[in-house]
């Protein structure tokens, strides 16, 4: 990997999801360390979202693909392999990445959505920071296949790479093999990650811990789901977590005084475009 200087991303995920995670992204990014959001454009609040994201011109956004768990941009007569009746995918996430991959008419579909999805990306006017996909979904190569050849003409430049310490051994191949096409095809990426192990949970303490341990060289992201309510309130598939907690680490004046000792020793903090741009 090549040295780069030291650079931090900050991303609220499922941005556009709930009202309550749209005000959460706007004051964190206003009152605290908030550096980027990733943008679900078919969820319920995605217009709001799309109206706070411009308000916030320092706000760097990327598109949130969803594709299990989650809304479709397309109606269902146009994609009946991918979603019910009410348009809404599934969360067999191993039972569809066989289908992906298998079923030439369910890749057609899936291509379709994909670009859909960008396009009412664009249509927003908001630039485009990143792109990653609900779940990381995008580590199935099929779709991140799909998103390199569509999302070029939308001007895709980076794809987050989930690579955290301790990624599961069986997941370590995929990894590999999206960082080498995503090196071929020349897009940008982060060096590490972190959130994973913390989704959900991602509080003050553990993203001070994150803050103390951060690796002296190469971009990190560090993901979270911030909102003013918790749980279930935001999301039926997230009964457990504690997006108020979260929030509540991206405005804490101890995290904004540890970034700014980071700052002090050369880390920048911005997106992807700002951190990555000469990549």
């Amino acid at each position: 990997m090549t040295k780069r200087a030291p650079g931090l991303i900050i991303t609220a995920d499922d941005f556009g999801l709930h009202a309550s995670v749209n005000l959460a992204v706007e004051r964190a990014h206003r009152e605290g360390v908030l550096s980027a959001a990733s943008l679900m454009v078919a969820a319920p609040a995605a217009a709001d979202a799309i109206a706070r994201a411009h308000a916030c011109p320092k706000l760097r956004v990327g598109l949130h693909l969803v594709l299990a768990d989650g809304h479709a941009i397309l109606p269902p007569h146009l994609i009946p392999d991918l979603v019910d009746a009410h348009g809404r995918f599934g969360d067999r996430m191993a039972y569809d990445g066989a289908r992906f991959f298998c079923m030439p008419w369910v890749r057609r579909q899936l291509a379709a959505e994909i670009r859909a999805q960008f396009e009412a990306f664009a249509a927003t006017g908001l630039a485009l920071d990143h792109v990653n996909a609900h779940k990381h979904f995008h580590l199935h190569p099929t779709i991140l296949s799909l998103i390199i050849a569509i999302g070029r003409p939308f001007g895709l430049r980076a794809v987050r790479l989930p690579r955290e310490a301790g990624t599961p051994l069986l997941l370590r191949p995929w990894l590999a093999l999206l960082r080498r096409r995503l090196a071929a095809a020349g897009i940008a990426h982060n060096d590490y990650m972190v959130g994973i192990r913390h989704s959900g949970k991602f509080d003050e303490a553990a993203l001070l811990d994150t803050l103390a341990r951060l690796p002296g060289q190469g971009v990190v992201e560090i993901y979270l789901h911030p909102a003013l309510e918790s749980g279930a309130a935001i999301g039926a598939s997230m009964p457990d977590y504690r997006h108020a907690d979260e929030f509540a680490a991206l405005i804490s004046p101890r995290v904004r005084q540890a970034l700014e000792q980071l700052g002090r020793h050369g880390v920048r903090l911005g997106g992807f475009t700002d951190l990555l741009a000469s990549t």
